[in-house]
Order: structure tokens, then C-alpha cells, then sequence
């Protein structure tokens, strides 16, 4: 009960590198991802990645405060996990797979505890909405972003 996970994937017409640092560039996501109202650095690693974010996503019955934890590995892996936050825990990540001729393919996906009390509010429909919105929208809302940036 209070879990929305799943995955979805989407090929996008942009070379590798293009859509890595269109998704490693977390405080820029609410340009692309409207749900997005707040995404502030908190911390950064030697190479300039940002590795704690502080994030604040609308979820239709309330705005949902995060501090997540960033992991990189260029360019085929971004990964994240709640340290604290509204949440009892939040994963995801983005698989990032260079197709040739400037193309790409790539895969999301997440899982969401809401816990118990969140659980309770937001159930039946509101699961499905958010699951749509939260992870099988996302590879279409990055292709769209990176698509139109580059043409």
C-alpha cells in the first residue's frame, strides 16, 4: 500500500552525450519537468555533479519535499535516493544507451514509498495520475526537451 513504481523508456533522436547532461543537469529539470517547483544544490562533488539536491514536487494533494542523493557514472547511469524528505523513501535512476548515428535510448525508472500516513490520502486513481506523471512520462518529457533543444 503507498508504493508507485515502475519503468518506461524512449529512443530519442540526440547524440548520448546531449541527453546525459540534459539529465544530469538536475536544477535545471523544472525547465522540462513541469511537476518540478523547486530543485536547489545543496552539495557538489570534485567534478562539479550535483550529488544533494533539495527538491519539491507537486503531487496534487500536496507539494512533497526532498533532499536527494545523486550518482553519476557518464554517460550511462544517473541515480538517486532519498536521505530525507516528506517520503519514507524515494529511488530512481535514468540508463542512459548510445545507439549510433546520434541516437539514443533510455530507460527510467522508480520506485516511491509514500508510507503509511501519505498512503492513506493518496490511493486508487491518484496512484495511477501520479505514476504517469512520476515515471511514464518522463523519457517523453526528456525526448521532447533534448529534441527540441538540438534542432
Amino acid at each position: 500500500m503507498g508504493t508507485i513504481k515502475g519503468n518506461a523508456g524512449a529512443e530519442i533522436e540526440a547524440p548520448v552525450e546531449a541527453v546525459y547532461a540534459a539529465a544530469a543537469d538536475v536544477e535545471g529539470s523544472p525547465r522540462w519537468q513541469p511537476q518540478i517547483k523547486v530543485a536547489d544544490c545543496i552539495e557538489r562533488d570534485s567534478e562539479g555533479n550535483q550529488v544533494l539536491v533539495h527538491m519539491e514536487t507537486d503531487a496534487k494533494v500536496r507539494r512533497l519535499g526532498s533532499d536527494l542523493r545523486f550518482s553519476y557514472e557518464e554517460p550511462n547511469r544517473i541515480s538517486w535516493v532519498q536521505e530525507t524528505g516528506d517520503l519514507k523513501s524515494v529511488e530512481g535512476g535514468w540508463e542512459i544507451e548510445d545507439l549510433g548515428d546520434g541516437r539514443t535510448r533510455v530507460s527510467y525508472w522508480a520506485e516511491v514509498d509514500l508510507g503509511r500516513v501519505l498512503g492513506m490520502v493518496i490511493r486508487g486513481p491518484i496512484v495511477s495520475m501520479l505514476s504517469g506523471q512520476l515515471i511514464d512520462s518522463m523519457p517523453g518529457k526528456l525526448k521532447r526537451f533534448v529534441e527540441g533543444d538540438s534542432a
